[in-house]
């Protein structure tokens, strides 16, 4: 095969893995040994109100918490915005914030750029912000774009800010208000109130949501509290779960002793389940995709949600957040979570608060002596000028003022800055300093000190053939599950005897996250090696991998075993079921058009692809995905029109461009072809990716 093939087809086939492992985003690193209470017995939902007279403590807590007023019905108790006829001005255009008639209005540009009025139905949140929600025809609910600024006035609060200020995001635009990025019922809803179904119906373009609780009540994190309730009515506590669906004490008997030699506390049994408290939290508290409309409460997370890895675009290289991550991901890093720290151990479950009040170095000298690590000779700065969290839990800001935290509790390494392009916390105060200088003054303080790390080779990975580095990253005992996932997910197309062997360890590995990323290598190698193992994953306990192996096995369905092909059909049909609960998202129909092109049906494979560019025509993993379908089935004349449409539709995707570069070279059109692949460079000049296949193509055309 003639170069420009073969180079094509690795990219391509490295970018539909990425692009399949997007399209359903929006963890358990263990596998579970105590399932939760069955929930067959029927359970419902009774509302925060029926446990406030037993759990009297608990209830005043969370009243007027984060949680109790994530979402309310707009009225003057409720709405914090300054509504007194307020104008702004965003990139020249006047939005007004007025009353009429007891009703809180927006006056601002609709989906087609004309101004109009809009009710506020629904507060979001309350600190540091608010934001405001307004009806739409098909019973959507959008989130405005103008919140408030609910910050005291000498903090810099008290006024109204655009969720976007630098970029004039105007009508048409995908993060205009108006569009589906910014839309209740699939955006937020599940997170800001209780029990919510989002009930999307394909055939009329609309949304049936329902919650049974405003807010994010008792029963968002405990479940359906019915069985519980009538048992204490009656008295009646024999069941030692106490009739709840799901038992979240992740303490049990153990307490943490300080170990006097180390300065860090120890816990005094091991764990002997997985920790759910972090699997609960991150239902809300992390940067996933839904697999199911049925949320089972005490399982991990991945059996009901997607969760991300430690991608370029959501994470530093080395796990620090960048994208809104929230904590999650970043929690799963740490060597806390690894010793059996949850969720309670720093934060109270019902108000929020850190449970040592309102000094962040408190809640850490649980664990952490101060007389060892609140001193002068740990910190290298004297006295009080840093605390705990300024070199271990840097922080970014979100929406334009909402400071938050990294969970990954990680130490400064200024040395991987450089090589990794990652932030450091030192550099973050001292930023007229290098990194150098910082990494010198580290090694002043404490020696020199070889830490196991990732960041090298999830670095390596994101610009090129880096399966070297990745493996070792991989097979390190000291690399958190999730970025060990991650460098499962970055192997390159090149795969060989270690790298498959990696892919056969994570595809036993007791991480479901690990063994998702595996399955997704573990689709692209040849069929002799998957029929060797993997498609017992088709019927593994967590429901995200059993999705994965479904995609991984699709195209060898005739050559599995009677066995195997069973528990395939029950893994497709629940592939299809997580994609057909969102297709009000373009990502659902791109992923069950991959999943008919691996059945061998191009018809519908090209329906569900025009459904998603009719949905967002800007869709560039739509126009991909179609094209390399056509390239399977030999029309590259189609795959040209689709590339060429999107390009007219947005000029700026680079991916398109390089996709269109390479159907060129396959045609003999290798003039246009050189036109669009240094386009796609010319774009994007930091994809190496791009940069090398642009070297090779000039070399050789």
């Amino acid at each position: 095969m003639s170069w420009p093939a073969t180079v094509g087809r690795a990219i391509q086939v490295g970018l539909k893995v990425a692009l399949i492992a997007a399209a359903v985003l929006i963890v358990a690193c263990t596998r579970t040994d105590e399932p939760a209470q069955s929930q067959t017995a029927i359970v419902e939902f009774v509302g925060s109100r029926s446990c406030q007279s037993c759990h009297v403590s608990e209830f005043e807590a969370w009243r007027e918490s984060d949680h109790e007023l994530a979402m309310q019905i707009a009225s003057t108790a409720t709405v914090l915005g300054n509504f007194d006829d307020v104008e702004f001005d965003y990139f020249g255009e006047k939005t007004l914030f007025l009353t009429d008639s007891n009703e809180f209005v927006v006056r601002t540009a609709n989906t087609n750029g004309a101004i109009e009025n809009f009710p506020i139905v629904y507060t979001f949140g309350v600190d540091p912000l608010q934001q405001y929600l307004v009806e739409f025809p098909g019973g959507r609910l959008q989130a405005l774009p103008f919140i408030w600024d609910a910050r005291a006035e000498d903090q810099g609060g008290q006024r109204w800010l655009h969720l976007y200020p630098d970029d004039n995001v105007a009508p048409g635009d995908i993060l205009h208000w108006t569009g589906a990025l910014q839309n209740w019922n699939y955006m937020c809803a599940e997170c800001h109130s209780t029990d919510v179904v989002m009930a999307y119906s394909s055939t009329s373009d609309s949304f049936d949501t329902t919650y049974s609780e405003i807010s994010v009540g008792c029963e968002a994190c405990h479940g359906p509290g019915s069985i519980h309730v009538s048992q204490a009515e009656q008295d009646d506590f024999k069941n030692s779960r106490l009739g709840l669906v799901v038992d979240l004490d992740d303490q049990g008997r153990a307490v943490w002793s300080i170990n006097p030699q180390t300065g860090i506390a120890e816990r005094s049994e091991p764990k002997l389940r997985a920790s759910r408290q972090p699997e609960a939290c991150g239902r809300c508290h992390a940067r996933r995709g839904i697999i199911t409309d049925d949320y089972e409460y005490g399982r991990p997370l991945a059996d009901t949600h997607r969760p991300a890895l430690l991608d370029e675009n959501l994470y530093f290289a080395d796990g620090q957040i960048l994208d809104e991550v929230y904590v999650y991901g970043s929690f799963l890093q740490s060597r806390m979570y690894r010793a059996g720290v949850t969720c309670s151990n720093c934060h109270n479950s019902h108000s929020l608060d850190l449970i040592t009040g309102d000094d962040p170095n408190v809640v850490c000298d649980q664990c952490h002596l101060p007389s060892k690590f609140s001193t002068t000779e740990h910190t290298g700065h004297v006295g009080t000028i840093v605390g705990c969290v300024d070199c271990h839990m840097t922080s970014r800001t979100y929406m334009v003022i909402d400071e938050r935290r990294d969970h990954s509790f990680r130490v400064p390494r200024p040395d991987l800055s450089d090589t990794t392009g990652a932030p450091n916390a030192c550099n973050s105060c001292h930023d007229d300093k290098s990194a150098e200088w910082a990494t010198q003054s580290i090694v002043d303080w404490h020696g020199e000190t070889a830490r196991p790390e990732f960041a090298t080779a999830l670095a390596a990975g994101r610009d090129g053939d880096a399966n070297v580095q990745l493996v070792d990253a991989f097979d390190r005992s000291t690399t958190p599950g999730i970025a060990r996932a991650t460098a499962l997910s970055l192997l390159g197309s090149s795969l060989g005897e270690a790298e498959a062997q990696a892919v056969n360890t994570g595809l036993r590995d007791p991480d479901p996250l690990v063994r998702m990323a595996a399955l997704r290598v573990h689709r692209f190698l040849p069929p002799e090696l998957r029929l060797r193992g993997g498609f017992e994953l088709l019927g593994d306990e967590v429901r995200a991998v059993r999705l994965e192996a479904a995609l991984a096995y699709a195209d060898l369905r005739d050559e599995l075993s009677a066995t195997a092909t069973q528990d395939f059909r029950r893994a497709a049909a629940e592939f299809r079921k997580s994609q057909n609960i969102i297709l009000n998202r373009p990502e659902a129909h791109v992923s069950l058009g991959d999943f008919e092109v691996a059945f061998g049906n191009f018809d519908a494979a090209f329906n569900y692809y025009e459904q998603a560019l009719a949905i967002e025509p800007r869709s560039a993993i739509a126009r991909l995905n179609m094209a390399d379908a056509l390239r399977q089935i030999g029309d590259d004349a189609r795959g040209k029109r689709v590339l060429e449409q999107g390009i007219r539709v947005d000029p700026t995707i680079g991916a398109l461009h390089h996709s269109l570069g390479l159907l060129m070279v396959r045609i003999g059109e290798r003039d246009a072809a050189l036109a669009e692949l240094r386009e796609a460079a010319r774009l994007e000049p930091d994809n190496r990716r791009f940069a090398y296949v642009l070297e090779i193509a000039e070399s050789e055309l």
